[in-house]
């Protein structure tokens, strides 16, 4: 395949709102090195993590939920700290955890035979930090994501798949799913009893779909207009957003509470929670502070679990799952890649169950071509 030497891509300029994201033609084809392959991209999905960071909602000196900022960003953010990994961002930045397309070209190193195959990549990168445990690279923060016609990945970490599945359905998986699987996995959860909030978002459904295929008794927290659909995708009971937890379900009544809304609720989480129960978060959408007893902490032994790093085998088993039909994503619109700031506000106005996904035109080939059998440098991040 003859490769253009540039592409479209939406290029964040910077930290703030909407207009900070460039949609542009002109970018260039990205190149890669020893270990990588470049992928022509076919879809990819909207996470919170894409808006935190656009936003600089990651700063300690945010005390807000996304919301709060999401299409026009805060004033009062210290860019050093603005990141998930609390370090500042190099802009320009392709942005995009979720890339599902095929490889199109390879680094030195990497079998020319993998040219062809239909992919995945791990969202939570390990190979530019030297697989150093608890660290780890954000696709589209730390390195060029998946908002664009290509993108590189550490071959190590771009994973085949094969199944029926559409584009926007695989593109769906890696960072909410992954994010998922891995609260599950440090939480040990199998036949038990647990509950998920934010249930009909992307991290949510997710946990839903997972936890069910664990075994598990999965009670959901969502608004009502989703609950049928939320029960759908496997929740044995769902309770409305906003309702007192302890009144309808008592202390003591969940093993293990999965959340990735955070704010005032957490206490509440704790108390739901038997002793010796598991609180993992991912999570903090309607904010990041809050007030728990540390009493219901100790002397329950619960365990509190922060959910980032993740181990190998979380999305390696992801990947397992997909393509034996345990698990299959909600994707409730596509939208071009173009339209990516409307695609996020809708996003932000949480109208919708599960995925959003974004769709970059079909490559051009027309003009110039790109070398695809070189050892060539990738541009701006290097290992």
């Amino acid at each position: 395949m003859a490769l253009p030497n540039t592409m479209a891509a939406a290029v964040l300029t910077g930290h703030g709102g909407l207009d900070k994201l460039d949609y542009r033609t002109d970018v260039p084809v990205p190149r890669p090195q020893a270990g990588e392959v470049l992928i022509e991209v076919a879809a990819s999905a909207i996470n919170n993590t894409d808006i935190n960071t656009r936003i600089g909602w990651y700063s300690k000196a945010v005390a807000a939920g996304t919301n709060a900022g999401g299409a026009a960003g805060f004033t009062e953010i210290t860019d050093s700290d603005a990141t998930w990994s609390g370090q500042a961002l190099a802009f320009p930045r392709i942005q995009g955890a979720d890339v599902c397309g095929r490889i199109v070209a390879v680094g030195e190193g990497v079998s020319p035979a993998r040219i062809g195959e239909r992919v995945l990549v791990r969202n939570m990168l390990r190979t530019y930090v030297a697989y150093r445990p608890f660290e780890c690279w954000t696709f589209g923060s730390e390195c060029d994501g998946g908002f664009a016609q290509f993108a590189v990945a550490p071959a190590r970490e771009t994973h085949a798949v094969n199944c029926d599945w559409s584009d926007a359905e695989l593109a769906a998986i890696p960072c909410a799913y992954s994010t998922a699987e891995n609260m599950l996995h440090r939480a040990g959860v199998g036949a038990e009893r647990v509950l998920v909030t934010g249930a009909s978002g992307g991290v949510g459904l997710a946990a839903v779909q997972l936890a069910k295929r664990r075994g598990a008794f999965v009670i959901a927290v969502c608004s009502p207009a989703k609950a049928e659909q939320v029960l759908a995708q496997g929740a044995d009971q769902t309770i409305d957003r906003g309702t007192d937890l302890i009144e309808t379900l008592g202390n003591n009544s969940v093993d293990a509470v999965f959340d990735i809304v955070g704010g005032s609720q957490v206490a509440q989480l704790l108390e739901l929670l038997r002793p010796g129960g598991a609180y993992a978060v991912a999570g903090a959408i309607d904010g990041p502070y809050t007030e728990i007893d540390l009493r219901t902490v100790y002397l329950k032994d619960l365990r509190l679990l922060g959910c980032t790093f993740q181990d190998d085998e979380v999305f390696e088993n992801l990947i397992k799952y997909i393509e034996r039909n345990e698990i299959r994503p909600v994707v409730s619109a596509t939208y071009p890649l173009a339209e990516i700031a409307q695609a996020q506000q809708d996003f932000l106005a949480k109208k919708h169950t599960g995925k959003l996904v974004l769709i970059p035109p079909p490559v051009s080939t027309a003009g110039p071509a790109l070398e695809t059998n070189t050892d060539i440098n990738k541009t701006e991040v290097a290992p």
